[in-house]
């Protein structure tokens, strides 16, 4: 018995080999496709924030219905986070939805700052703490400092304005006058513009959010790779 046994395992070996090689070439050709989708994914989407700029948008936070999935408010209208959401939308990322999953997953784990008893998928992904808990979650968060060499294009910026007001911007691969700092995109009050104003006010959250390389980890959480 233990050398029928013995001559199985040696049967399986090479079997369990070709398996093996098998994984590890199907996975090096994710990863491959996922860093090239990735690159003209950014380019995409920068291209998609800095369109906004060209459009007259009026400032409007009201609390507005919107269909579901997919759905946005009225074009000539927004906030700062509708840059953001429809930057992504136009790479086929569609934060309303994500961030609706999650909270439905992990209501508790998400702000109270609303009065809010359920998700709400014409509201949530449209306030700025919101998308915070949800890029946590989603791994994407990195750490808030001041050295300029750590905030790359595509990176998305929160910072807390003059009366305790949450802001949301993305970095640009566009460079300040001086040389000195990347550009943002953002919707500070006066429509979409493109503006040096990294360090202007206090920088609550750096996130390096990367749809392409996402990988659900089965929790209702996630990690994610960063950009090279």
């Amino acid at each position: 018995m233990t050398e029928i046994i013995s001559k199985r395992r040696a049967t399986n070996k090479p079997i369990a080999k070709r398996c093996l090689k098998i994984v590890t070439f199907a996975l090096s050709l994710t990863c491959a496709f996922a860093v090239g989708a990735d690159s003209d994914s950014q380019a995409r989407f920068l291209a998609a924030a800095v369109a906004q700029t060209q459009s007259v948008v009026r400032y409007d936070g009201s609390y507005r219905r919107i269909p579901y999935p997919g759905g946005d408010v009225p074009a000539n209208i927004g906030v700062c986070t509708d840059v953001v959401i429809r930057a992504y939308r136009a790479i086929g990322i569609d934060l309303q939805r994500l961030v609706h999953e999650d909270m439905r997953s992990a209501f508790t784990q998400y702000p109270s700052l609303w009065g809010a008893t359920r998700p709400d998928s014409n509201i949530d992904h449209r306030r700025v703490p919101n998308l915070q808990t949800f890029l946590q979650r989603r791994g994407a968060a990195l750490t808030v400092g001041s050295d300029v060499g750590r905030y790359r294009a595509g990176d998305l910026v929160t910072w807390m304005l003059p009366g305790n007001l949450p802001h949301i911007g993305i970095v640009l691969d566009r460079r300040s006058t001086d040389g000195a700092r990347p550009m943002i995109v953002h919707n500070i009050g006066r429509g979409p513009e493109i503006e040096d104003m990294l360090f202007s006010f206090k920088v609550t959250g750096h996130y390096r959010f990367n749809p392409v390389l996402s990988l659900n980890d089965g929790n209702g959480t996630h990690t994610l790779g960063e950009r090279p």
